[in-house]
């Protein structure tokens, strides 16, 4: 097992070990009081792994409840985060129970929101079963559903008791999935990591899973750095959007239908590259992403996405913050205007 201790105001440890879903119940029952768990998840990963986790909860002494919704970021809204409320309350779930998040980032994201306001804030767990979940967004703390003018623009920072990785869980996504994770991963190397950057530019899809055990809590460690760092978004944490700031315009533009979030970053990874780095930064951060099968552009032109990055939560005022890696290894962040931004972007 790997250990990598988060030191934010509420501590806690992401454990990345195979076979860990079949133990989960072991290693969250010392962390809480709880009597009761809700697992909140989707309808893939229900199918696959619900039954694994509730015998272990209830091996250790919890009982256990489970509220499943339609997979999909569609399903990060306002309205699936009342159906899940309202379950807590028609099962009696109180301020010392604890929810579970099993799934990918839709299902930590609402869930984790769901923690965080539900009668005030209760505990909960991240049990991520992505590879964009595990090296991203089960750890750090942000939580939210998204709305129709934007991605995550209504959430709360919420760190969880503790995050249970379980690499085994990833052989069973399909090949679109975990693409979809190397889009982060990449990201990982490009703002921080260049050895990583280089590890990567030197695999595929197919060999980099062999290397899932060391770059998995590589990526852990290095957004924990950050966070630890900046824990409420407002300085250095920023550079783990890089790539973001057109992504999450390419997915409003697209309304989360044609692109994964990580296909998103990086499309938008290497559009912003192709604008802000040397032609060898760009080329061979393409390279790399086609190694994963992701995109390295859209078909939607920078005029159309650029207005949307204006509704991005990046965005402070009149100013618009994005980043850019100069060189490999080393994330800048940037602040310009609204109008700057499109003079740089739109020719």
């Amino acid at each position: 097992m790997k250990t990598i201790s988060v030191h934010t105001q509420n501590p806690y440890d992401v454990l990345v070990e195979r076979g860990i879903l079949q133990k989960c119940g072991e290693y969250i029952r010392p962390l809480t009081k709880a009597g009761k768990c809700a697992i909140i998840t989707d309808d893939n990963v229900n199918a696959l792994y619900a039954d694994t986790v509730t015998a272990s909860l209830e091996e250790n002494g919890f009982s256990v409840v489970k509220f499943v919704f339609p997979h999909g970021e569609g399903s990060k809204n306002a309205q699936v985060l009342l159906e899940i409320y309202a379950f807590l309350c028609e099962n009696e779930i109180t301020r010392s129970d604890c929810l579970i998040a099993l799934g990918g980032g839709v299902v930590g994201d609402i869930t984790g929101f769901a923690a965080a306001t539900f009668l005030r804030g209760m505990q909960y767990v991240q049990i991520p079963t992505t590879l964009l979940a595990q090296v991203d967004s089960s750890v750090g703390g942000k939580t939210a559903i998204d709305l129709p003018q934007g991605k995550n623009l209504v959430g709360a920072f919420k760190q969880p008791i503790v995050v249970l990785c379980d690499p085994d869980a990833l052989s069973t996504l399909p090949e679109v999935f975990l693409a979809d994770g190397m889009g982060e991963v990449i990201k990982y190397g490009m703002i921080r990591d260049a050895q990583l950057f280089d590890k990567l530019c030197g695999l595929d899809l197919c060999t980099v899973q062999t290397e899932f055990d060391e770059i998995i809590p590589a990526c852990i460690a290095i957004k924990r750095d950050v966070v630890e760092n900046d824990p409420f978004d407002h300085g250095e944490r920023m550079i783990l959007n890089f790539g973001h700031t057109l992504a999450h315009a390419i997915e409003t533009y697209y309304h989360y239908e044609t692109y994964t979030h990580g296909s998103a970053v990086a499309a938008g990874m290497c559009m912003m590259t192709e604008q802000t780095g040397t032609q060898e930064q760009y080329e061979k951060l393409c390279a790399c992403c086609e190694a994963y099968k992701l995109p390295t552009s859209v078909e939607a032109s920078l005029e159309e996405l650029v207005p949307l990055c204006g509704g991005d939560k990046k965005r402070a005022g009149d100013k618009l913050r994005y980043v850019v890696c100069e060189p490999v290894g080393n994330a800048v962040i940037r602040t310009v205007t609204l109008q700057e931004f499109h003079d740089l972007f739109v020719k």
